[in-house]
Formats: structure tokens, C-alpha cells, sequence
């Protein structure tokens, strides 16, 4: 049960919040009116320690019950890029983690398993109104954080490397926790394509780097983001059913499961 002081809290916390809301609105009004793997070396390759991260197999998933621990692997990829969502280019994203575990079923089938996605916050340049204070920064920050969207199936048929689906949490201080792009029942469908071929940078252990990309996905409008919605939604120029795309550069490592500790 709240006391008194935790209610007076919450309460002007709401109306700084609502008044803080109200300006920004106000401003903003304003400022509106004016192909295959290539197969692995034959000796190991040193690579440099810039291309050959450190990698953690925590988020590796557990295996259905009955398979062959030493024929499945627990793939962990890193990738940073470039993502155009709406009328916003943001050149460099921060890094992200990918992990997935992959194998034979016992009755012969592909299996594979979700593990995680580990993002963090990209900072969308000129912030929430395009406008900057003396120090080059944004006057009011926006930020997108990826997370999983639900979705994933990395041995889709086609030409593509597989899909997962993806959501972008819309972060300011001026914008509620769930206000979020591809919410729902409507994520970001991911479709990449390798962009020239693999490289081996190690084998041991296992390190392979290659470019991906995809511009044929659609971006919903965000949603649950409160009064300053309409204004997040025009400063992103979504919905957008085209111009949008998405570029990794990536690396990726394995191990299988009979290394790792028990799930």
C-alpha cells in the first residue's frame, strides 16, 4: 500500500510528466511550422583480435530431450550496421547478439531452438525534434533498443539465410517504457541475404565473418508511446512500406554441444 508521501510522489511525477509532455508537444508544433559458405582453411588462421571477439555460449538454449549432443551446435553471432527505418538513416548501430541452437531430430528432421537477442540502445540523430544544444546533443534524446520479436527459422526455404523477427523499443525520458515500434502481433519480418561470400577468420576456434542485408521489410507505426506518439511516428516517418533496410556486418562462432556445460 502506497503512503501519503509515495502518493504525493506519484502524482507529481505524473504532472511533471504530463506538463513536460504538453511543452514538448507545443514545440513541436512549432518546429513543424517552420551465396555459399567457402569451405574453411586448411591450417588455422590467426585472426586479429578486433575481428575475433570473445564469445559467450551463456545464452546458448537448452536441446530437445533424445538428440545427439555432439551433432547439434549453439551458434552465437555479433554483428554492428546501418538501419534506414521510415524517413530516419542511422549509420552505425550498436553491437548486437544473436544465439541459436541448430541439429539433427531423432526421427531426421531439422531442429533448432531460440536462445537470445542482446541489444543495446542506438541513439537516432537529432533526438526527438531535431534540434541541438550548445554542446552539439540532441535537446530531447530518442533512442531504439532491438529486441526478439517471436519469430525465428533459420532453415526457411529460399535464398535468404533464414528470418527472425525483430521489435525496436522507442527510449526517451519524455516517452512511457512501452512505447515500442513492431509491437504485438506486428514485429519486424528480417529476411537477410549474404552480400558476397563467407569468410573463415579462424578455425580454431571457429570464427567466420560475412555482410548481409535486407531492404524489402515493412515498418509499422509505434505504438504505446502516450501523447508524444503522433510526434515519435513523424520524427520516424512510419509507418513506412518501403525504404527501409537493414545491414550487418557480421561474425559467428559454434560450439557443440557436447563441449558445453549442461543446459
Amino acid at each position: 500500500m502506497e503512503t501519503t508521501a509515495e502518493k504525493r510522489s506519484s502524482t507529481a511525477r505524473r504532472v511533471a510528466a504530463g506538463t513536460a509532455a504538453a511543452a514538448l508537444t507545443a514545440a513541436a508544433v512549432a518546429v513543424a511550422a517552420a551465396p555459399a559458405m567457402a569451405a574453411p582453411p586448411a591450417s588455422p588462421v590467426a585472426a586479429a583480435p578486433s575481428a575475433a571477439p570473445v564469445y559467450d555460449f551463456g545464452d546458448c538454449p537448452a536441446i530437445p530431450a533424445g538428440v545427439d549432443a555432439s551433432s547439434w551446435k549453439c551458434e552465437v553471432l555479433t554483428a554492428t550496421g546501418a538501419l534506414d527505418l521510415g524517413s530516419r538513416r542511422i549509420p552505425e548501430l550498436a553491437p548486437m547478439t544473436v544465439t541459436h541452437a541448430e541439429g539433427p531430430m531423432p526421427d531426421g528432421s531439422r531442429g533448432q531452438v531460440w536462445g537470445a537477442l542482446r541489444g543495446g540502445p542506438t541513439e537516432v540523430p537529432g533526438g526527438l525534434l531535431d534540434r541541438t544544444g550548445e554542446a552539439g546533443h540532441p535537446l530531447f534524446s530518442l533512442s531504439l533498443r532491438p529486441e526478439y520479436g517471436g519469430r525465428s527459422d533459420f532453415y526457411s526455404v529460399g535464398s535468404s539465410m533464414g528470418l527472425f523477427t525483430l521489435r525496436f523499443r522507442v527510449q526517451s525520458p519524455l516517452l512511457p517504457r512501452d512505447c515500442v515500434i513492431g509491437g504485438g502481433d506486428e514485429p519486424l519480418e528480417i529476411r537477410l541475404q549474404r552480400v558476397g561470400g563467407s569468410r573463415w577468420l579462424s578455425t580454431n576456434p571457429p570464427v567466420i565473418a560475412f555482410d548481409a542485408k535486407d531492404d524489402t521489410f515493412t515498418a509499422p507505426a509505434a505504438e504505446s508511446c502516450g501523447p508524444l506518439g503522433r510526434l515519435v511516428n513523424r520524427r520516424l516517418g512510419l509507418p513506412a512500406a518501403t525504404g527501409n533496410s537493414l545491414t550487418f556486418s557480421a561474425t559467428y562462432t559454434f560450439k557443440t554441444y557436447d563441449r558445453l556445460p549442461p543446459r
